[in-house]
């Protein structure tokens, strides 16, 4: 960037909707693994040529309630296509990534599940729950 003043901190955040399984209809907001953990790749070099003194939290994928999803699906969408087990695999890459890249990364889909009541007060697809949203 040709900006004066660069950030001191940047926080990335992608992965939710990413690691979704492939829709059954084809098009969908699903990113294949491989094609995430480059654009996360290309996000951390972009980010780290900033400035020397720019720091990088990447958040990884949080886990999700699938019993609170399946309740509140459209009648038209037969399959789950939002696991935890896909969730994981999207958190464990971006983790392996930043360590490879020497970033920093927060496990959010470890950190959740570390509370007692992650499934009942957590948000499940991006709706705020009653002890506020992640």
């Amino acid at each position: 960037m040709d900006a004066d003043t660069q950030p001191s901190l940047v926080i990335v955040y992608f992965g939710g909707n990413d690691s979704m399984g492939t829709h059954p209809s084809g098009p969908g907001p699903q990113v294949p693994l491989p094609e995430y953990v480059e654009n996360m790749r290309k996000i951390g070099t972009d980010i780290k040529g900033l400035s020397d003194t720019t720091r990088i939290i990447f958040l990884s994928s949080h886990p999700v309630n699938e019993d609170r999803i399946r309740e509140t699906r459209s009648i038209y969408l037969s399959d789950l296509i939002r696991t935890n087990e896909q969730c994981q695999k999207y958190s464990e890459a971006l983790i392996e990534l930043c360590k490879e890249m020497d970033m920093k990364v927060v496990d959010l889909y470890t950190a959740i599940q570390r509370k007692d009541d992650w499934l009942t007060t957590c948000f499940t697809i991006g709706e705020d729950s009653d002890k506020g949203c992640i």
